[in-house]
Protein backbone atom coordinates (compact mmCIF):
# COMPACT_ATOMS: atom_id res chain seq x y z
CA UNK A 1 0.00 0.00 0.00
CA UNK A 2 1.16 3.52 -0.70
CA UNK A 3 -0.14 6.89 0.37
CA UNK A 4 -2.58 8.57 -1.97
CA UNK A 5 -1.62 12.16 -1.15
CA UNK A 6 0.42 13.63 -3.99
CA UNK A 7 2.13 16.29 -1.88
CA UNK A 8 2.52 14.08 1.17
CA UNK A 9 0.99 16.88 3.25
CA UNK A 10 -1.74 15.56 5.53
CA UNK A 11 -3.27 18.99 5.92
CA UNK A 12 -4.37 18.66 2.27
CA UNK A 13 -6.66 15.69 2.96
CA UNK A 14 -10.03 16.15 4.67
CA UNK A 15 -10.70 12.43 4.98
CA UNK A 16 -14.00 12.64 3.05
CA UNK A 17 -13.39 9.19 1.49
CA UNK A 18 -14.68 10.25 -1.92
CA UNK A 19 -11.65 8.67 -3.61
CA UNK A 20 -12.38 5.32 -1.95
CA UNK A 21 -15.94 5.31 -3.27
CA UNK A 22 -14.94 6.41 -6.78
CA UNK A 23 -12.30 3.72 -7.35
CA UNK A 24 -13.69 1.10 -9.78
CA UNK A 25 -11.12 -1.50 -8.67
CA UNK A 26 -11.48 -1.08 -4.88
CA UNK A 27 -7.79 -0.26 -4.82
CA UNK A 28 -8.09 2.44 -2.16
CA UNK A 29 -8.91 2.01 1.50
CA UNK A 30 -8.76 4.28 4.53
CA UNK A 31 -5.86 3.61 6.90
CA UNK A 32 -5.43 5.14 10.34
CA UNK A 33 -2.17 6.96 11.05
CA UNK A 34 -0.29 7.27 14.32
CA UNK A 35 -2.50 10.19 15.41
CA UNK A 36 -5.72 8.24 14.89
CA UNK A 37 -6.84 10.02 11.70
CA UNK A 38 -7.83 8.10 8.55
CA UNK A 39 -6.16 8.67 5.17
CA UNK A 40 -6.50 6.92 1.79
CA UNK A 41 -3.92 4.29 0.86
CA UNK A 42 -3.59 2.74 -2.61
CA UNK A 43 -2.97 -0.90 -3.44
CA UNK A 44 -0.66 -0.51 -6.45
CA UNK A 45 -1.34 -4.05 -7.63
CA UNK A 46 -5.01 -3.23 -8.13
CA UNK A 47 -4.63 0.36 -9.35
CA UNK A 48 -5.10 0.90 -13.12
CA UNK A 49 -4.20 4.62 -13.06
CA UNK A 50 -7.66 5.74 -14.20
CA UNK A 51 -7.32 8.96 -12.11
CA UNK A 52 -10.96 8.86 -11.00
CA UNK A 53 -9.73 9.32 -7.44
CA UNK A 54 -8.08 12.61 -8.41
CA UNK A 55 -11.16 13.80 -10.29
CA UNK A 56 -13.41 13.46 -7.22
CA UNK A 57 -10.88 14.81 -4.69
CA UNK A 58 -12.30 18.01 -3.24
CA UNK A 59 -8.78 19.15 -2.31
CA UNK A 60 -7.78 19.07 -5.98
CA UNK A 61 -11.19 20.08 -7.36
CA UNK A 62 -12.74 22.43 -4.85
CA UNK A 63 -16.50 22.77 -5.52
CA UNK A 64 -17.73 26.29 -6.11
CA UNK A 65 -19.80 27.97 -3.44
CA UNK A 66 -23.22 29.36 -4.44
CA UNK A 67 -23.16 33.04 -5.41
CA UNK A 68 -26.64 33.75 -4.02
CA UNK A 69 -27.27 36.28 -1.26
CA UNK A 70 -26.94 35.06 2.33
CA UNK A 71 -29.94 34.75 4.60
CA UNK A 72 -29.51 34.30 8.36
CA UNK A 73 -32.26 33.03 10.64
CA UNK A 74 -32.33 32.44 14.38
CA UNK A 75 -34.77 30.39 16.43
CA UNK A 76 -35.76 26.99 17.71
CA UNK A 77 -38.16 24.12 17.10
CA UNK A 78 -41.67 24.51 18.49
CA UNK A 79 -41.71 20.92 19.77
CA UNK A 80 -40.08 20.95 23.22
CA UNK A 81 -39.08 17.29 23.06
CA UNK A 82 -37.31 17.74 19.73
CA UNK A 83 -35.52 20.81 21.02
CA UNK A 84 -34.48 18.97 24.20
CA UNK A 85 -33.15 16.09 22.11
CA UNK A 86 -31.10 18.39 19.87
CA UNK A 87 -27.73 20.01 20.43
CA UNK A 88 -29.05 23.53 20.06
CA UNK A 89 -32.51 24.56 18.87
CA UNK A 90 -33.56 21.66 16.63
CA UNK A 91 -33.39 23.55 13.33
CA UNK A 92 -32.14 20.47 11.48
CA UNK A 93 -35.31 18.57 12.40
CA UNK A 94 -37.49 21.45 11.21
CA UNK A 95 -35.68 21.56 7.86
CA UNK A 96 -36.14 17.83 7.43
CA UNK A 97 -39.85 18.06 8.28
CA UNK A 98 -40.41 20.83 5.77
CA UNK A 99 -38.28 19.59 2.86
CA UNK A 100 -38.73 15.81 3.03
CA UNK A 101 -42.37 15.50 2.02
CA UNK A 102 -42.33 12.27 -0.02
CA UNK A 103 -39.95 9.93 -1.86
CA UNK A 104 -36.97 11.17 0.17
CA UNK A 105 -33.74 9.85 1.69
CA UNK A 106 -31.85 11.51 4.55
CA UNK A 107 -28.12 11.05 5.17
CA UNK A 108 -26.39 11.95 8.42
CA UNK A 109 -23.90 10.92 11.09
CA UNK A 110 -25.00 8.16 13.47
CA UNK A 111 -23.11 6.54 16.33
CA UNK A 112 -22.77 3.12 17.90
CA UNK A 113 -20.48 2.96 20.91
CA UNK A 114 -17.35 4.89 20.02
CA UNK A 115 -17.88 4.46 16.29
CA UNK A 116 -19.39 7.35 14.31
CA UNK A 117 -20.48 6.58 10.76
CA UNK A 118 -22.63 8.00 7.98
CA UNK A 119 -25.93 6.28 7.34
CA UNK A 120 -29.23 6.97 5.63
CA UNK A 121 -32.90 6.68 6.58
CA UNK A 122 -36.09 6.70 4.50
CA UNK A 123 -38.51 7.59 7.30
CA UNK A 124 -38.41 10.84 9.28
CA UNK A 125 -39.43 8.89 12.38
CA UNK A 126 -35.84 7.61 12.52
CA UNK A 127 -34.32 11.10 12.46
CA UNK A 128 -33.29 10.82 16.12
CA UNK A 129 -30.28 8.81 14.90
CA UNK A 130 -28.80 11.94 13.34
CA UNK A 131 -29.63 14.46 16.06
CA UNK A 132 -26.92 15.69 18.40
CA UNK A 133 -23.36 16.67 17.51
CA UNK A 134 -20.99 13.67 17.52
CA UNK A 135 -17.66 15.52 17.91
CA UNK A 136 -15.92 12.86 15.85
CA UNK A 137 -15.20 12.43 12.15
CA UNK A 138 -17.68 9.93 10.77
CA UNK A 139 -16.71 7.03 8.54
CA UNK A 140 -18.35 7.77 5.19
CA UNK A 141 -18.61 4.19 3.93
CA UNK A 142 -20.45 4.19 0.59
CA UNK A 143 -22.72 7.15 1.42
CA UNK A 144 -21.65 9.26 -1.59
CA UNK A 145 -22.22 6.34 -3.91
CA UNK A 146 -25.63 5.58 -2.37
CA UNK A 147 -26.67 9.23 -2.56
CA UNK A 148 -25.87 9.26 -6.27
CA UNK A 149 -27.90 6.09 -6.81
CA UNK A 150 -30.90 7.53 -4.97
CA UNK A 151 -30.71 10.74 -6.99
CA UNK A 152 -30.70 8.73 -10.22
CA UNK A 153 -33.80 6.90 -9.01
CA UNK A 154 -35.59 10.24 -8.70
CA UNK A 155 -35.58 10.48 -4.91
CA UNK A 156 -35.09 13.72 -3.00
CA UNK A 157 -31.83 13.48 -1.07
CA UNK A 158 -30.98 15.53 2.01
CA UNK A 159 -27.31 15.06 2.88
CA UNK A 160 -25.91 16.43 6.13
CA UNK A 161 -22.33 16.47 7.38
CA UNK A 162 -19.31 18.64 8.09
CA UNK A 163 -18.30 21.28 5.51
CA UNK A 164 -15.49 19.08 4.12
CA UNK A 165 -17.85 16.10 3.81
CA UNK A 166 -20.34 18.22 1.87
CA UNK A 167 -17.52 19.43 -0.37
CA UNK A 168 -16.48 15.80 -0.85
CA UNK A 169 -20.00 14.86 -1.91
CA UNK A 170 -20.19 17.81 -4.33
CA UNK A 171 -16.84 16.86 -5.90
CA UNK A 172 -17.90 13.21 -6.14
CA UNK A 173 -21.18 14.05 -7.88
CA UNK A 174 -19.76 16.71 -10.18
CA UNK A 175 -21.54 19.80 -11.44
CA UNK A 176 -24.09 17.95 -13.55
CA UNK A 177 -25.40 15.50 -10.99
CA UNK A 178 -28.97 14.24 -11.44
CA UNK A 179 -31.90 14.74 -9.12
CA UNK A 180 -32.97 16.93 -6.23
CA UNK A 181 -30.23 17.35 -3.61
CA UNK A 182 -30.23 19.55 -0.48
CA UNK A 183 -26.96 19.79 1.44
CA UNK A 184 -26.85 20.80 5.12
CA UNK A 185 -23.58 21.34 6.95
CA UNK A 186 -22.76 21.80 10.61
CA UNK A 187 -20.63 24.85 11.40
CA UNK A 188 -17.52 22.96 12.47
CA UNK A 189 -14.60 23.85 14.74
CA UNK A 190 -12.37 20.89 13.97
CA UNK A 191 -12.62 17.12 14.46
CA UNK A 192 -10.69 15.53 17.37
CA UNK A 193 -8.42 12.49 17.32
CA UNK A 194 -10.09 9.19 18.29
CA UNK A 195 -7.17 8.52 20.65
CA UNK A 196 -8.73 10.68 23.37
CA UNK A 197 -12.08 8.91 23.49
CA UNK A 198 -10.36 5.53 23.29
CA UNK A 199 -8.29 6.46 26.32
CA UNK A 200 -11.51 7.50 28.04
CA UNK A 201 -13.11 4.15 27.17
CA UNK A 202 -10.17 2.24 28.68
CA UNK A 203 -10.60 4.35 31.80
CA UNK A 204 -14.29 3.44 32.03
CA UNK A 205 -13.50 -0.27 31.65
CA UNK A 206 -10.88 -0.11 34.36
CA UNK A 207 -13.01 1.93 36.76
CA UNK A 208 -16.50 0.52 36.16
CA UNK A 209 -15.84 -2.79 34.41
CA UNK A 210 -17.77 -1.84 31.27
CA UNK A 211 -17.07 -0.09 27.97
CA UNK A 212 -18.92 2.90 26.54
CA UNK A 213 -22.13 2.30 24.57
CA UNK A 214 -22.91 5.96 23.84
CA UNK A 215 -21.60 9.48 24.41
CA UNK A 216 -23.78 12.59 24.51
CA UNK A 217 -21.35 15.47 24.61
CA UNK A 218 -24.06 18.08 25.15
CA UNK A 219 -26.78 16.34 27.09
CA UNK A 220 -29.51 18.65 28.33
CA UNK A 221 -30.02 17.22 31.80
CA UNK A 222 -33.76 17.65 32.30
CA UNK A 223 -33.72 16.47 35.93
CA UNK A 224 -30.91 18.61 37.30
CA UNK A 225 -31.22 21.74 35.19
CA UNK A 226 -34.68 21.53 33.63
CA UNK A 227 -32.95 21.09 30.29
CA UNK A 228 -31.16 24.44 30.43
CA UNK A 229 -28.86 25.10 27.49
CA UNK A 230 -26.26 26.87 29.66
CA UNK A 231 -25.76 23.85 31.89
CA UNK A 232 -25.20 21.02 29.44
CA UNK A 233 -23.30 18.01 30.68
CA UNK A 234 -21.61 15.08 28.96
CA UNK A 235 -23.51 11.85 29.57
CA UNK A 236 -21.63 8.58 29.19
CA UNK A 237 -23.62 5.34 29.02
CA UNK A 238 -21.87 2.05 29.77
CA UNK A 239 -22.66 -1.53 28.81
CA UNK A 240 -23.59 -2.36 32.40
CA UNK A 241 -26.32 0.29 32.37
CA UNK A 242 -24.40 2.85 34.40
CA UNK A 243 -24.62 6.51 33.39
CA UNK A 244 -21.91 9.02 34.21
CA UNK A 245 -22.67 12.73 33.92
CA UNK A 246 -19.99 15.38 33.92
CA UNK A 247 -20.43 19.13 33.91
CA UNK A 248 -19.31 20.70 30.65
CA UNK A 249 -16.86 23.16 32.18
CA UNK A 250 -15.21 20.49 34.34
CA UNK A 251 -15.00 18.05 31.44
CA UNK A 252 -11.38 17.59 30.23
CA UNK A 253 -12.59 16.96 26.66
CA UNK A 254 -13.74 20.55 26.26
CA UNK A 255 -10.56 22.00 27.70
CA UNK A 256 -8.32 19.93 25.42
CA UNK A 257 -10.46 20.25 22.28
CA UNK A 258 -11.07 23.98 22.62
CA UNK A 259 -7.34 24.51 23.05
CA UNK A 260 -6.93 22.82 19.63
CA UNK A 261 -4.60 20.12 20.88
CA UNK A 262 -6.07 17.20 18.96
CA UNK A 263 -7.70 18.29 15.70
CA UNK A 264 -7.07 16.80 12.26
CA UNK A 265 -4.17 18.55 10.44
CA UNK A 266 -6.49 19.88 7.71
CA UNK A 267 -8.65 21.62 10.34
CA UNK A 268 -5.88 24.12 11.08
CA UNK A 269 -5.89 25.24 7.44
CA UNK A 270 -9.56 24.60 6.72
CA UNK A 271 -10.61 26.32 3.46
CA UNK A 272 -14.28 26.20 4.49
CA UNK A 273 -13.97 28.68 7.38
CA UNK A 274 -15.21 31.58 5.28
CA UNK A 275 -18.58 32.97 4.29
CA UNK A 276 -18.26 31.16 0.95
CA UNK A 277 -19.96 27.94 2.04
CA UNK A 278 -20.39 25.00 -0.31
CA UNK A 279 -23.55 23.66 1.37
CA UNK A 280 -27.05 25.00 0.75
CA UNK A 281 -27.56 25.50 4.49
CA UNK A 282 -25.14 25.98 7.40
CA UNK A 283 -26.35 25.16 10.92
CA UNK A 284 -24.86 26.02 14.29
CA UNK A 285 -25.52 27.28 17.79
CA UNK A 286 -26.92 30.79 17.96
CA UNK A 287 -23.92 32.21 19.79
CA UNK A 288 -24.47 35.75 21.02
CA UNK A 289 -28.23 35.21 21.31
CA UNK A 290 -28.32 36.91 24.73
CA UNK A 291 -26.51 39.95 23.33
CA UNK A 292 -28.21 40.82 20.04
CA UNK A 293 -31.44 38.77 19.85
CA UNK A 294 -32.43 37.83 23.45
CA UNK A 295 -36.04 37.30 22.38
CA UNK A 296 -34.80 34.05 20.78
CA UNK A 297 -33.26 32.72 23.97
CA UNK A 298 -36.26 30.42 24.35
CA UNK A 299 -36.20 30.05 28.14
CA UNK A 300 -32.64 28.76 27.90
CA UNK A 301 -33.65 25.63 26.00
CA UNK A 302 -31.32 26.09 23.03
CA UNK A 303 -31.35 28.18 19.87
CA UNK A 304 -30.10 27.55 16.33
CA UNK A 305 -28.46 29.72 13.71
CA UNK A 306 -29.52 28.89 10.15
CA UNK A 307 -27.52 30.41 7.30
CA UNK A 308 -28.93 29.88 3.82
CA UNK A 309 -26.15 30.00 1.23
CA UNK A 310 -28.26 29.30 -1.85
CA UNK A 311 -31.72 29.91 -3.20
CA UNK A 312 -32.50 26.24 -2.61
CA UNK A 313 -31.43 26.62 1.01
CA UNK A 314 -33.71 29.64 1.44
CA UNK A 315 -36.66 27.73 -0.04
CA UNK A 316 -35.98 24.83 2.34
CA UNK A 317 -35.94 27.22 5.29
CA UNK A 318 -39.25 28.71 4.15
CA UNK A 319 -40.80 25.23 4.27
CA UNK A 320 -39.33 24.72 7.76
CA UNK A 321 -40.76 27.93 9.25
CA UNK A 322 -44.13 26.41 10.31
CA UNK A 323 -42.17 24.16 12.67
CA UNK A 324 -40.02 26.91 14.18
CA UNK A 325 -40.19 29.99 16.33
CA UNK A 326 -37.77 32.71 15.25
CA UNK A 327 -37.01 35.41 12.72
CA UNK A 328 -34.48 36.63 10.20
CA UNK A 329 -31.21 38.09 11.49
CA UNK A 330 -28.65 40.48 10.11
CA UNK A 331 -26.03 38.20 8.59
CA UNK A 332 -23.03 40.38 9.45
CA UNK A 333 -24.11 40.63 13.07
CA UNK A 334 -24.56 36.87 13.35
CA UNK A 335 -21.17 36.38 11.72
CA UNK A 336 -19.46 38.30 14.54
CA UNK A 337 -20.28 35.45 16.94
CA UNK A 338 -19.38 32.60 14.57
CA UNK A 339 -15.59 32.38 14.43
CA UNK A 340 -15.64 29.05 12.45
CA UNK A 341 -17.26 31.00 9.60
CA UNK A 342 -14.48 33.57 9.68
CA UNK A 343 -11.21 31.74 10.33
CA UNK A 344 -9.63 28.33 10.83
CA UNK A 345 -8.71 27.18 14.32
CA UNK A 346 -5.37 28.33 15.70
CA UNK A 347 -2.41 25.96 15.68
CA UNK A 348 -1.27 24.80 19.12
CA UNK A 349 2.47 24.26 19.37
CA UNK A 350 1.90 21.43 21.88
CA UNK A 351 -0.39 19.41 19.61
CA UNK A 352 2.19 16.81 18.62
CA UNK A 353 3.26 16.23 22.22
CA UNK A 354 -0.35 15.83 23.34
CA UNK A 355 -1.22 13.30 20.64
CA UNK A 356 1.82 11.21 21.54
CA UNK A 357 0.67 11.20 25.17
CA UNK A 358 -2.93 10.43 24.16
CA UNK A 359 -1.80 7.21 22.55
CA UNK A 360 0.09 5.84 25.55
CA UNK A 361 -0.86 7.59 28.80
CA UNK A 362 -3.68 6.44 31.13
CA UNK A 363 -6.68 8.76 30.91
CA UNK A 364 -6.25 10.24 34.40
CA UNK A 365 -2.62 11.11 33.77
CA UNK A 366 -3.39 12.48 30.30
CA UNK A 367 -6.05 14.84 31.67
CA UNK A 368 -3.92 15.87 34.63
CA UNK A 369 -1.11 16.84 32.29
CA UNK A 370 -3.14 18.58 29.57
CA UNK A 371 -6.62 19.63 30.71
CA UNK A 372 -6.97 23.03 32.33
CA UNK A 373 -9.25 23.55 35.29
CA UNK A 374 -11.96 26.20 34.87
CA UNK A 375 -11.04 29.62 36.19
CA UNK A 376 -13.04 31.41 38.87
CA UNK A 377 -13.93 34.02 36.24
CA UNK A 378 -15.40 31.36 33.94
CA UNK A 379 -17.40 29.75 36.75
CA UNK A 380 -18.75 33.15 37.79
CA UNK A 381 -19.75 33.95 34.21
CA UNK A 382 -21.50 30.61 33.71
CA UNK A 383 -23.08 29.88 37.10
CA UNK A 384 -23.59 33.21 38.81
CA UNK A 385 -23.70 35.92 36.19
CA UNK A 386 -24.77 33.69 33.30
CA UNK A 387 -26.86 34.26 30.21
CA UNK A 388 -30.09 33.88 32.15
CA UNK A 389 -29.20 36.87 34.33
CA UNK A 390 -28.22 38.88 31.27
CA UNK A 391 -31.58 38.16 29.68
CA UNK A 392 -33.40 39.06 32.89
CA UNK A 393 -31.52 42.37 33.10
CA UNK A 394 -32.28 43.08 29.45
CA UNK A 395 -35.99 42.46 29.98
CA UNK A 396 -35.99 44.59 33.16
CA UNK A 397 -34.39 47.54 31.40
CA UNK A 398 -36.73 47.15 28.45
CA UNK A 399 -39.77 47.24 30.73
CA UNK A 400 -38.84 49.75 33.39
CA UNK A 401 -35.89 51.88 32.27
CA UNK A 402 -36.85 54.69 29.96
Amino acid sequence: MKGFLRSGKKEECFGCEGCVQACPKNAIKMVEDEEGFRYPAVNEELCVNCSLCNKVCSCENMPKAPSDDKLAFGGYHKDRDIKAGSTSGGAFSAIVEGWCDENYVIFGAASEGLRVYHDHITDKKDLFKFRKSKYSQSEMGNSFKKAKEFLKEGKKVLFSGTPCQIAGLRAYLGNDHPGDLLTVEVICEGVPSPHFVRSYDKHMIKKYGASITSLDYRFKDMKKTSGKWDFEVMETKLQNGKRIKQDRWFNPFWSIWLNHLMSRPSCYKCPFTTTDRVADISLGDLWGVHLYCPELYGKNGGASLVVCNSTKGALALEKALPFMFGHELDFNTALKYQSPMRKAIDTNEHREAFLKDAKVLPFDELCKRWAKKPTFKLLWQKYVWGNRQKIALYNFKKKFVK
